[in-house]
């Protein structure tokens, strides 16, 4: 060490000291608390014993004494023995017989180490002789250890799942000594001497190897498993790339001045352009560094998601709620779609006829999704086997329980869409999350479905538990609102009493006749004023339409666009007869609520449609605008719900009364519409002509029910 600066050579000697202590402490703690079962336990004991004298000898006559390199090869033979008697502990007793050859030739090259040491130390004044057993020396020390770690992996790739966590840090702490040798052996042959720093860290490194054995060798040790964090692997991962990257740049700026010339200027420039486009190509991609996260995720744990992270990211998202957040629903995709980093998600829900409509989008505004996003046959196929879809394999022709029949066109031909999965709560279905493509592209396997059902259960108990406040508070309104009518009504009822009763007398006693007669035709008209009040306010109980009869589709609407034309443009595009069956008052009062809406929405120069077709049993009026067009979620969430409304002023009453009205007289209303767009209204009802047909083919001769029909 008298070649070394005094400040480094006292730490070269406290790292010899250091060394020497672990390796005794490990020959203690191995002696007295190791598994007398082990057959490795004698052989490690004795390597951190010789390994400790090793550095004992080093720190007192430094680290090119002859008893310090003897000890060193014991050492080694020990370690050899060590390996045997692990390859007989892990039970493969038929890999014991090739083993013998490879275990013998290790301990014959070992022992020519004692020969060349010794002709190292009788030629010391002969260079030559000298040189020779040194590199001699070295290739032997590059054997043992090569033969060494061939050995190793063999031992631990081959073991048991159950025997491994029983080899492990007996394994690390081997591997971690013959790989250091060898890399010291490697460079000292290369540089025809020890690296000073190498050489003074070496018993340093072989006793906290030491400990490890004594960590394996104890009956506790196998439970003390190291399992970093993600993030601290990650970041660990990082400091070795930018530690790679600085020891090529000292082997370039090394390797430059030898090259000389114009390559060496050229690569002088051409080095830093390289390495800070690979800094900004790492920084600002995504997709990059989503591929670096999977392989290190793939290659460095067991399993691809760290729980404890998910579900605390989970809770997150789905607890963010408040004044200008997003809506549960977005967060509800948002959260399914951060666990498989998608970068974009649809919800759909199932409508009264099990139908899937589109509800919520996150950060997916490109793709096109039609009002009927799914039909009941998909909801139900979903709902029964809580079934996760992988839509490339499903558009590589794989159908587990023959879903592709089921899939519609608009999500087999969307490129981006990468996983259905579906929201169960209590073997209901309750959604159905659309997952965009990762940007890194990867394929579902078993832990990605696992996780996707409990989540997706989770979710679904969140969005029933809103469901079910929302019809709660509804029910309390309506409540509220049931007893105002039952006053109002009571009123007008005892009012419309009193003018029938004094339209009677007048006719009795009055006794001019001009007046009377003014008298009788106010006082009728008012009370059938009131009587149709009445009526109309009646509809709103159990049964709210009960005459239906033939209506012409196409009249109403020329008569609604009359009425409502005066104040916008109200366009009839086809007026074909297409006759059905209903209620004429409510079915107008349904078409002018409708028409009205798509004024209040439309620009005052553009026009509203009503166009009139029929299809098989149904007949169809459908009033369409290019006005501002809704929101999914207000379309799913607010249209139809009572006391919900859009407008500043509006009672939030009318889209449910039609609805409620439509239903009753056996059709149904659906609605397609998107923001900045405009919207239609569809009204579908049961063809007259149908109506009796059933009727007929009933066998009654009676007219049946709408309802029947639909």
């Amino acid at each position: 060490m008298s070649g070394l600066p005094d400040g480094m050579a006292l730490l070269a000697w406290l790292a010899w000291v250091a060394g020497a202590v672990l390796g005794a402490g490990s020959l203690v703690w191995i002696w007295h608390c190791g598994d007398p079962a082990r057959p490795d336990r004698l052989p490690l004991a004795f390597a951190s014993g010789l390994g400790g004298a090793a550095c004992a000898f080093a720190a007192a006559f430094g680290p090119d004494h002859a008893a310090g390199q003897i000890a060193i090869m014991a050492r080694n033979l020990a370690l050899i023995a060590a390996i045997f008697g692990m390859f007989s502990a892990d039970g493969r007793v038929a890999s014991l017989k090739p083993i013998r050859p490879v275990i013998i030739a290790l301990v014959l090259v070992q022992l020519c180490q004692p020969v060349v040491l010794g002709l190292q130390l009788r030629g010391a004044e002969f260079p030559a002789v000298t040189k020779a057993a040194f590199d001699v020396q070295m290739l032997t020390d590059m054997l043992v250890a090569i033969g060494a770690l061939m050995l190793l992996h063999n031992l631990y790739a081959g073991a048991a799942d159950g025997s491994r966590h029983l080899l492990r840090w007996s394994v690390i702490g081997l591997s971690g000594i013959f790989a250091y040798d060898l890399n010291l052996a490697t460079i000292a042959y290369l540089g025809g001497e020890y690296p000073v720093l190498l050489r003074d860290l070496r018993g340093l490194v072989a006793g906290m190897m030491g400990v490890l054995f004594a960590l394996g060798m104890s009956p506790a040790g196998p439970r003390v498993q190291f399992s970093p964090s993600r993030a601290v692997t990650f970041r660990t991962l990082s400091l070795l790339l930018i530690g790679s990257y600085l020891a090529l740049m000292v082997l370039v700026a090394k390797s430059l001045p030898l090259v000389g010339g114009d390559f060496a200027r050229t690569a002088q420039v051409l080095f830093p352009a390289l390495a800070a486009g690979a800094a900004v190509a790492a920084f600002t991609s995504p997709r990059l560094r989503g591929w670096l996260r999977v392989t290190a995720t793939k290659h460095l744990f067991q399993h691809r998601y760290d729980y404890r992270e998910e579900w605390l990211r989970f809770t997150r998202t789905i607890g963010r709620a408040g004044k200008g957040s997003a809506s549960l629903e977005e967060r509800a995709v948002k959260a399914l779609a951060d666990i498989t980093e998608s970068p974009a998600g649809l919800l759909l829900m199932p409508n009264e006829e099990a139908q899937l409509e589109l509800t919520a989008r996150w950060n997916w505004p490109t793709i096109a999704v039609p009002a009927v996003a799914g039909e009941h046959l998909l909801a139900g196929l979903l709902e029964q086997h809580n079934l996760i879809i992988a839509l490339d394999e499903a558009r590589g022709g794989i159908s587990r329980q023959g879903e592709i029949a089921h899939l519609p066109h608009w999500l087999i031909e969307a490129e981006d869409a990468w996983a259905v999965v579906p929201l169960i709560h209590f073997d209901r279905l309750v959604g159905v999350v659309v997952l965009a493509r990762p940007r890194t592209p990867r394929r579902l396997d078993w832990e990605d479905f696992d996780l996707l059902r409990v989540v997706g259960q989770q979710l679904a108990s969140y969005l029933s538990e809103q469901a079910g406040q929302q019809a709660l508070m509804d029910a309390t309104r309506f409540d509220d609102f049931n007893r105002r009518m039952a006053f109002v009504m009571h009123d007008i009822k005892n009012l419309a009493s009193q003018l029938s009763l004094l339209a009677a007398n007048a006719q009795k006693h009055a006794n001019n006749p001009t007046f009377r007669a003014d008298m009788l035709l106010t006082l009728r008209n008012s009370a059938d004023k009131l009587t149709a009040l009445l009526a109309r306010l009646g509809r709103y109980g159990a049964n709210p339409v009960n005459q239906l009869c033939a209506v012409d589709l196409a009249e109403l609407a020329r008569n609604v666009a009359k009425r409502l034309g005066a104040i916008h443009s109200v366009v009839l595009i086809r007026e074909e007869s297409v006759r059905v069956m209903a209620n004429s008052e409510a079915l107008d009062q349904v078409l002018v609520h409708l028409v009205q809406n798509a004024i209040d929405a439309s620009e005052p120069g553009m026009p509203v449609c009503i166009d009139i077709t029929a299809d098989g049993l149904y007949g169809t009026l459908e009033v369409i605008d290019t006005g501002c067009g809704m929101s999914p979620e207000f379309v799913r969430t607010g249209l139809f719900k009572p006391f919900v409304s859009s407008k500043p002023a509006g009672f939030g009453i009318g889209a449910f009364e039609a609805r409620e009205l439509v239903k009753a007289m056996g059709g149904r209303i659906a609605v397609e519409s998107r923001e900045g767009l405009g919207t239609r209204f569809s009204v579908v009802l049961p063809l007259a002509d149908a109506v009796r047909l059933l009727g007929s083919a009933a066998g009654g001769g009676q007219e049946p029910n709408a309802k029947e029909v639909a």
